[in-house]
């Protein structure tokens, strides 16, 4: 019999040999050696050493069970036990080989990156040579940039991007210089206009300088004039004066004695006046206080009236307002609350017009 289909005995079956027993489909031999010897015997029933042969058998099957059972559930234990030792052996596998791969490649990974940086630094000092932003830059600034960028050598210090930074350099002078030129005019434009307006206003104050002085030549003769003709007016003045002076005299003399004459019969119309004013004084006095009871009977009957018109009109005011609510919707106590709150000032920014 070869070793693979060669059955372990039930009496040497154990742990070390389990591997060679279990998960290759023997046990189903062990069943058919086990039906095999138990088929190959007929007891007679029929005696009590014949049934005892058979209670033999039915316990030697459980002793064939038991050997080949107990030494599998503790293999099975065992081989239950070994992924946690495997996957611990593998994870400090993984990690030193791991380390092992980035210790390898660490001094590619440097160079990598100290690759990285140059191209970076050169790519930027490229950038550097395409800034041609002047927008805010006079054209002596933009000289000077220009200058500054014909000055800067190119060579091997921009390695493999050289050719570009050449590129760069020359397409960066030809914007600069359009700029240049375009800035030169436009400061050109800008300084003429300048110079247009200052003549402009050289103008302007010449005109207005010629201006001040022919008004205060015309203003000196019109001076003059009227000097001239106030002189004339105040000789004339005097003259008149004097005659009105003489024909004034010989008026008051003639005045004087007439004046004697009324002021002798006024004496005689006042003390007639007198004793009149004095009746009619006291005629006033009475008819001033019938006068004054009468005003002051008007006047608060005036008030009266006033104060019941002031409160009919705010009477209507408000009803106008307590309708204008209501037709909104709004419950006439609710009209009449809100119209409340907003006489009491309670309302911001609201306020009733009578």
């Amino acid at each position: 019999m070869s070793t693979e289909n060669q059955l372990v005995a039930l009496d040497d079956i154990s742990i070390d040999k389990a591997p060679a027993i279990y998960g290759h489909n023997k046990l189903t031999a062990y069943v058919a050696l086990a039906r095999e010897q138990a088929a190959n015997e007929v007891p007679d029933l029929t005696t009590k050493k014949g049934r005892d042969r058979i209670a033999s058998l039915a316990a030697q099957v459980s002793r064939s069970k038991t050997a080949v059972e107990k030494p599998g559930r503790e293999y099975l234990k065992r081989i239950k036990e070994m992924p946690k030792a495997i996957e611990a052996e593998l994870r400090e596998f993984v990690n030193s080989m791991d380390a092992l791969r980035d210790e390898v490649r660490a001094p590619l990974n440097a160079w990598e990156q100290a690759e990285a940086d140059r191209v970076e630094r050169i790519k930027a000092q490229v950038s550097r040579l395409a800034d041609t932003d002047v927008t805010e830059l006079s054209a002596s600034d933009i000289k000077e940039s220009i200058d500054n960028l014909e000055a800067h050598v190119i060579d091997a210090r921009y390695e493999e991007f050289e050719p570009e930074a050449h590129r760069v350099k020359a397409a960066s002078l030809t914007t600069l210089r359009l700029a240049l030129a375009g800035r030169e005019k436009y400061e050109a434009e800008q300084a003429e206009l300048e110079r247009l307006r200052a003549e402009a206003a050289q103008r302007d104050q010449k005109e207005r300088e010629e201006r001040i002085a022919r008004e205060a030549a015309e203003q000196a003769q019109r001076e003059a004039e009227q000097r001239a003709q106030a002189e004339r007016d105040a000789a004339a003045k005097r003259e008149a004066d004097a005659k009105a002076a003489a024909e004034r005299r010989e008026l008051e003399l003639k005045l004087q004695a007439e004046q004697a004459e009324r002021e002798k019969l006024e004496a005689q119309q006042r003390a007639e006046q007198a004793e009149r004013d004095a009746a009619e004084r006291a005629d006033r006095a009475a008819a001033a206080e019938r006068q004054r009871q009468a005003d002051e009977q008007a006047r608060i009957e005036a008030e009266a009236k006033a104060r019941e018109a002031d409160i009919a009109h705010k009477t209507t005011v408000l009803t106008s307002i307590k309708e204008a609510f209501m037709g909104a919707g709004i419950t006439e106590e609710q009209a009449k609350a809100i119209i409340n709150m907003i006489r009491k000032g309670e309302v911001p920014s609201v306020s009733i017009t009578y």
